[in-house]
């Protein structure tokens, strides 16, 4: 019986002494109306665009390397990491089967900001073509990845090309504010609404802010992700063209569940006061061609940014590069007009000036040179969360994005090009050369050195006990407000590294934060020495060259600790964002360098496990990195000594295990797939060594693995529609057909599959430790569980 059969046609009947083992679990209701309660699941055009980075890899899938792979060098010791490496590897020899996917994704966080200004004409013009955002949502998609090559020069004038440069375009006041911290009640852990629904944050408290840095809101996100997922992944008929192609997967290990949900993290990098990230570098100022007196309203724009109402903090620095725009209307304005604007505008405010011509009218889909407004990435979890809410609660299910025409994309992206390549970067090329032959060249030498440890101990012949007052009126750091004056030598150091790192100029960084973080500890701005030392092994760890083990020891690890110690423990109010953020990117850098760097990012891993600095969604997904950590450690020789394999394999089953506590069952399925694959001893070719290979020496283990698996089959099959006997062949076209497929693979020999039929009456896997009092049950294949 295939699924292309009539689906009235009933399932076939097997021997009553068969029938009490193969019961599935009962059906309370069609699966249609199983779901209508739960909006997020349904699957429509509108909904497919915002759930497309998860939805199409989110089942097993084949690994396209080995997990384990062979060493052909010594990685250290056989027993301990680093006895034998003069150093960790780089970044650019990655380990066999693992990608640079999230070092890239970290490169691309970390970039500049630009703020978005424009007048009234400009902004109703730009919402009459279906952008109620204005300039700022226009542009925001576009800024996230510059078209073609840039050359940036680092600080010893050495070139290099970059093909995945951005900038985020921001609003005025976007960003302001420190990310709220978990309620008290339950220290550092995420309050949660519910364990098993993964963290849910009510849908009617989600305000769209661009501003990040909730981590609950981005436990909810990608909670919605995977039950989207779970849902509509179920397909019972594959694509016949696509049937026969496995999914491509750089890395065995990846999953687009923890992309997202570290992309998140890094979006939206709020404005605070201790890094500068955040800060604007440059500010684009716009105005339209209509207007009656447009040299006059730029100026206007341009005071309220430096004394009006659109001004920054004061512990912002608002002498910023600004960027002047004349918006040109193809289908209202004379263009000879514009062009002498533009030209008294150049006169006015120098080169660093554009004049972006854009049509009026809005397109639709069916117009020839339609062109869909790209959907944009690094959105925060709030905004994402409230467009998911808003398509939703829609009666239209098209998709709601805007068209432009190919003229203005063409204009929009030349825009951006002229704006990175010719303005921004080499404004920031000469402000970082600026003040490192003005400022940081200062604190490098001995005089340097020697007034850095006069602002501790002056009076030189005083005593210690006057250090504490000399020390407080020596710093420029205001204690009281928290944080530096923006022309204060510690502020423009901080400037200097962070625009060095956004730079990808990592060693000037590097030594720039590894002065700043003494600077700060002396002043005890514990929050500016919490992110100089983040800051300090991100540098490190993102540099190209080799990494000594000890030094990576004696000097990463500490700064990585005490970065986490002064975020969640030091300041009054906790930041646990920062803290996770830190541990979070250290992982995924540390990973990168190979083997002997696997223990360490394990172990950071799971200090993020430990701390509870995420909710049940987060646990779930560094359950699985602490798998993935620790399968990137080879061995050397026949038995691969020094590999992690079967630590990988226990972790990775704890995470099938906590996947299905929260109802997770192709995650639950994937982790566990892995986990086999770790534990066997060779790479499998047929399904009939697949199945021999399975076989585990510890009886207890094998035990657990067949009710765990026993248990996420029987979950899967609910959430797909299961058949019930009472049903006798009355269900929906829908169950039936589900059915079929389910028995299918049984018409061959029904005993095979007896233990993988256990009814819902069966008890739960215990989720607990590992007993060691249990038996080991038959062996039995599982080719259901591996066509599913």
């Amino acid at each position: 019986m295939t699924p292309l059969q009539d689906a009235s046609t009933k399932p076939p009947k097997y021997p009553a002494e068969l029938e009490a083992s193969m019961i599935l679990p009962k059906q309370r209701a069609s699966p249609a109306s199983s779901l209508a309660s739960l909006p997020y699941r349904r699957s429509n055009p509108s909904l497919q665009k915002l759930f497309q980075s998860t939805a199409s890899i989110s089942g097993s899938r084949a690994s396209s390397g080995t997990a384990t792979p062979t060493a052909s060098v010594v990685p250290g010791s056989v027993f301990s990491p680093g006895a034998r490496q003069n150093g960790t590897g780089t970044p650019n020899s990655l380990p066999p089967g693992v990608s640079d996917e999230y070092r890239s994704l970290i490169q691309r966080a970390f970039v500049p900001h630009v703020a978005v200004v424009a007048d009234t004409e400009t902004e109703d013009l730009i919402r009459g073509k279906g952008l109620e955002g204005g300039l700022l949502q226009l542009l925001r998609p576009f800024g996230e990845h510059v078209p073609g090559k840039v050359t940036i020069r680092d600080s010893v004038g050495a070139g290099r090309s970059w093909e995945d440069f951005g900038v985020r375009f921001v609003g005025a006041n976007d960003g302001l504010g420190i990310p709220p911290a978990p309620a008290k009640s339950s220290g550092l852990r995420i309050s949660t609404d519910s364990q098993r629904g993964g963290g849910r944050v009510s849908s009617s408290s989600i305000r769209p802010r661009r501003v990040g840095g909730d981590v609950a809101q981005i436990e909810d996100l990608v909670g919605r992700h995977l039950q989207y997922s779970e849902f509509n992944a179920h397909d019972p008929m594959p694509d016949y063209f696509d049937q026969m192609e496995a999914p491509a997967q750089a890395d065995a290990t990846s999953s687009p569940f923890y992309a997202l949900f570290l992309k998140r993290l890094l979006s939206g990098i709020p404005l605070v006061p201790h890094e500068t990230f955040a800060h604007p570098v440059a500010s684009v100022i716009a105005v339209s061609s209509s207007n009656a007196d447009a040299i006059e309203e730029l100026r206007r724009l341009y005071a309220r940014q430096t004394q009006g109402d659109l001004r920054m903090p004061q512990w912002v620095d608002n002498q910023y590069l600004r960027y002047y725009v004349l918006v040109h209307d193809e289908e209202k304005d004379d263009i000879a007009k514009s062009n002498a604007i533009f030209d008294q505008m150049k006169r006015h405010f120098g080169l660093h000036c554009h004049l972006l011509r854009l049509k009026r009218q809005q397109c639709i889909p069916s117009d020839d040179d339609a062109v869909r407004l790209p959907t944009c990435e690094w959105m925060s979890a709030s905004e994402e969360l409230a467009e998911i809410q808003r398509r939703e609660t829609a009666d239209d299910i098209t998709d709601p994005a805007p068209y432009l025409p190919d003229s203005d994309i063409t204009g929009i992206r030349t825009f951006i090009r002229e704006l990175v390549a010719q303005s921004i970067i080499p404004h920031m090329e000469r402000q970082t050369a600026q003040w490192n032959e003005q400022v940081l060249a200062r604190r490098r030498g001995v005089a340097g050195r020697f007034m850095s440890i006069s602002k501790r101990w002056t009076p030189f012949g005083g005593s210690r006990s006057s250090s504490s007052s000399s020390t407080s009126s020596n710093s420029n750091y205001d204690s009281l407000q928290g944080f530096y004056r923006p022309d204060a030598p510690e502020a423009l150091m901080r400037k200097l590294a962070d625009y060095s790192f956004m730079l990808r100029d990592y060693k000037l960084a590097l030594s720039t934060y590894d002065i700043l973080r003494s600077d700060f500890t002396n002043d005890k701005a514990w929050l500016h020495a919490a992110g100089a030392l983040e800051m300090a092994s991100l540098s490190a760890l993102m540099t190209s060259g080799p990494l000594p083990t000890k030094a990576r020891t004696e000097n990463v690890d500490q700064w990585i600790e005490q970065a986490w110690y002064s975020y969640t423990n030091r300041q009054g109010t906790p930041t646990p964002y920062y803290g996770l953020r830190t541990l979070a990117t250290s992982v995924e850098l540390l990973r990168l360098r190979g083997s002997s760097a696997a223990d360490d990012a394990a172990r950071w891993a799971a200090r993020i496990l430990d701390t509870g600095l995420v909710g049940p969604v987060g646990n779930a997904l560094f359950t699985e990195r602490v798998s993935a950590c620790y399968a990137v450690r080879m061995g050397i020789g026949s038995m691969n000594w020094g590999s992690r394999r079967r630590k990988a394999a226990l972790w990775s089953v704890l995470a099938a295990s906590t996947w299905f506590q929260l109802s997770k069952s192709l995650q639950a399925e994937k982790c566990l797939d892995a986990a086999l694959r770790l534990y066997s001893s060779h790479q499998i070719s047929n399904l009939q060594e697949h199945d021999a290979a399975r076989s585990l020496p510890f009886p207890q283990m094998q035990t657990f693995i067949d009710e765990l698996r026993q248990q996420i089959i029987n979950l899967r099959l609910e959430h797909r529609g299961g058949y019930s006997s009472e049903d006798d062949g009355e269900g929906t076209e829908v169950e039936q057909s589900i059915v079929e497929e389910a028995t299918e693979t049984l018409d061959a020999s029904p005993r095979l599959h007896r233990k993988s039929l256990i009814g819902a009456a069966a008890p739960p896997v215990d989720m607990g430790p590992l007993s060691p009092t249990l038996e080991r049950t038959e062996q039995e294949p599982d080719d259901l569980f591996e066509g599913a």
